[in-house]
């Protein structure tokens, strides 16, 4: 080998050297486990989501106690969560450590390539079935969705025992649930009906809307409309039923729609270290038993909320599948007109 070949593949190897950490730098990097040090050198984690303010300050006090590290934590509806998250993504500044909320909404931003892998320890008893091949999201609860109602201002023997009762002119004008044009969970609960309706799933969601529902934001919109008394009964999350003080109760049916919530690290990341910990933290036996105890459903066996018949539900789940992003600006454009007359 000359002395010019061997000097032209050292500066060849430099090259690879160099250029390896660029290529993917941000989602390698994160898939290490968390570094307690650097973590508390960044001093805080910003969080995006969708989880309700009394269970994340929970949530955010016990981390926080642990580690003294700071949570910022901004929180709307899933579609506001991934409006945010993509325009600031897709603007080169984005302003979130971590993104939290159902699958569904988490699959839209991973289909940007907006997470970087990482994968808790604390998961590993977690079931299988809820793990992301690619290890970019993490799931770490799951939400029923039921039909709730007001338990002073409907008797038990007036409750409906499914959701075709729903359907009963008793009901119009007395059903709060979140507008399917606009909130992505709804629109992909709907969709999902097809799994138990066949081809029918849609006659039932135009019959839904003939029943003129109170249309609202979110999923935690309804429980508060119910316990006012300005809807009966209406289209939410179960554990609303623990979370809310007042008359308020749940249906029990032999199925419950239900969705991870997942949570996922960017891959632009400001404060990596303190993303990954506080995944790692929310995931702990720790974090998920303090999180079962405000009335969520969580991931560690055995482990349920202060639920009536909470197993009989967690047994009784029909998982979702989730639309792609055209699918679900397909499904919220059928709905305006079904539920808006637009």
């Amino acid at each position: 080998m000359t002395i010019l070949t061997t000097v032209r593949l050292f500066a060849l190897s430099l090259a690879l050297l160099f250029l390896t950490p660029t290529v993917g730098l941000d989602r390698d990097a994160s898939a290490q486990a968390p570094n307690l040090e650097a973590a508390k050198r960044e001093g805080k984690v910003v969080i995006y989501g969708t989880v309700v303010p009394q269970i994340m300050s929970l949530i955010e006090k016990g981390f926080e106690a642990k580690y003294a590290i700071k949570v910022e934590y901004w929180r709307a509806d899933a579609t506001k969560v991934v409006e945010r998250a993509l325009t600031e993504w897709r603007a080169g500044r984005p302003g979130f450590d971590v993104v939290t909320g159902a699958r569904g909404a988490l699959l839209l931003l991973k289909e940007e390539n907006v997470f970087s892998k990482y994968i808790a320890p604390s998961t590993e008893g977690f079931p299988a079935k809820f793990k992301d091949k690619d290890g970019q999201l993490t799931s770490w609860r799951v939400t029923p969705v039921g039909v709730l109602y007001n338990t002073e201002l409907v008797k038990s023997a007036e409750l409906p025992r499914s959701l075709d009762d729903l359907l009963d002119s008793k009901w119009q004008g007395k059903i709060g649930m979140p507008d399917p044009s606009r909130h992505a969970s709804t629109a992909q609960f709907l969709w999902n009906l097809e799994k138990i309706k066949d081809e029918k799933w849609m006659d039932f969601v135009k019959a839904l809307a003939r029943q003129k529902p109170y249309l609202m934001e979110s999923y935690s919109s309804v429980p508060t409309a119910i316990i006012r008394g300005e809807s009966l009964l209406g289209i939410s999350y179960v554990q609303y039923v623990v979370q809310q003080p007042g008359p308020i109760g749940y249906v029990p049916m032999d199925k419950y729609f239900t969705d991870p919530s997942d949570i996922s690290v960017s891959a632009k990341a400001a404060n990596p270290n303190a993303a990954k910990l506080f995944i790692e933290y929310i995931c702990s036996s720790e974090g998920q038993k303090k999180i079962a105890g405000t009335g969520e459903f969580v991931l560690s066996p055995g482990v349920y909320p202060p639920a009536k018949e909470a197993e009989k539900v967690a047994r009784n789940m029909v998982f979702m599948d989730n639309p792609t992003a055209d699918q679900l600006k397909k499904l919220q454009s059928d709905f305006r007109p079904i539920f808006l007359g637009q």
